[in-house]
């Protein structure tokens, strides 16, 4: 093997490690930008998750001011949509098996 062929593999394996090199860089600010994403979206989170406790008290606070049972009104609202649930996993209503 001459000089020529093992300047050529050099060469080639030079540039390879350049495409890697350049990838990994390219991973690296994928990596920074997804980590910068997850942290935005943790603190809207939390902001959004502080904004509904202010605005359950508010509510609580109403609701109890004008008599409203949240209790009830809350289990109200579960067997309702249990209900629906149910009725959507049957795939349809009772009259379509009438037809």
């Amino acid at each position: 093997m001459g000089f020529g062929d093992t300047a050529k593999k050099i060469q080639t394996l030079a540039d390879r490690a350049e495409r890697t090199y350049k990838k990994i860089s390219e991973l690296r600010d994928e990596v920074d930008e997804t980590q910068e994403t997850v942290i935005d979206t943790s603190e809207r989170v939390k902001t959004l998750e502080n904004e509904m406790a202010e605005q359950r008290a508010v509510l609580d606070a109403v609701a109890e001011e004008v008599g409203v049972d949240l209790e009830r009104v809350s289990t109200e609202a579960h067997i309702t949509d249990a209900e629906e649930e149910g009725t959507a996993s049957d795939g349809g209503d009772a009259d379509d098996d009438a037809v």
